[in-house]
């Protein structure tokens, strides 16, 4: 058999690596395994921060480095530690929203604070998606900007994701960056910061290069990610954009996608 091509598997973590219910199929869990016995390594790459990462790191014994918070946060899990760590501006993300709602109106408001225990906060209207996941309850606007910020999430009561997206990036690209990262979940963050940032940043602590990479995404917060990598590969349920600029697509995250194609690529 030949060796393993890759000396890094970057995996994004909702609708890739984890299945609906936020669990890791055992034939998944396997076939990283065998990658990682073949030489190369396992980076989760994901865009909650770190308090929202935590219990899944655990849950699968990872102890290395994981790239949270769309990049911004560089997390030793083995040692409980933030290596790195980016915040907004917060100055420049309140204008962001004042210029945006003059576009489209009212925005329902979400907020994740910088840190190992950075809480979330959740304005009035803002939609959160079922799970276990711990917030806080945002009372007023202005608690927004009491502590240091890794993101600024944005709902509208009309425009879809795509369409805010994209009037967002329009408006205040030119102050924040915009990524669309899942389902109702649009974000602001400091600008020129992608998940290939902070992979980029990992990557050099583990002596691997770009090039020695393959990387498996599901949203349009993974297009950096991929064109970073050598190989990028979506999901069955990937959105279209980050499709049109995979290397691959694979199976969906409930079917074992990753699964599939580490073996194949192990079997060669």
């Amino acid at each position: 058999m030949s060796p393993f091509p890759y000396r890094l598997v970057a995996t994004d973590l909702d609708g890739t690596l984890l299945r609906p219910d936020e669990t890791v199929s055992r034939r998944t869990r396997d076939a990283l395994a065998a990658a990682t016995e073949a030489g190369a390594a396992h980076i989760v790459v994901t865009g909650r921060s770190v308090p929202w990462t935590r219990h899944i790191l655990e849950d699968l014994g990872y102890e290395g480095l994981a790239v949270c918070g769309q990049g911004a946060q560089v997390y030793h899990a083995g040692e409980h530690r933030l290596l790195t760590s980016v915040t907004l501006d917060r100055q420049l993300a309140g204008l962001a929203l004042a210029k945006l709602e003059a576009e489209v109106g009212p925005l329902a408001l979400a907020a994740s604070r910088d840190g190992l225990d950075g809480e979330v906060l959740v304005g009035a209207g803002y939609r959160v998606q079922d799970g276990p996941l711990p917030y806080l309850p945002l009372d007023d606007v202005a608690q927004l900007w009491s502590a240091p910020l890794n993101k600024v999430y944005i709902q509208h009561p009309e425009l879809d994701d795509d369409a805010l997206a994209a009037t967002a990036r329009r408006v205040v690209g030119g102050l924040v960056d915009v990524v669309m990262a899942g389902a109702g979940v649009v974000e602001l963050l400091p600008l020129g910061l992608t998940k290939a940032t902070g992979l980029s940043l990992a990557a050099r602590r583990l002596g691997v290069k770009a090039a020695e990479t393959i990387a498996f995404g599901d949203m349009p917060n993974d297009i950096p990610m991929f064109a970073w990598a050598r190989h990028g590969v979506a999901m069955a349920n990937a959105h279209d954009d980050l499709k049109s600029v995979a290397d691959e697509v694979t199976a969906a995250s409930d079917e074992d996608g990753i699964a599939l194609t580490l073996e194949r690529l192990l079997s060669r």
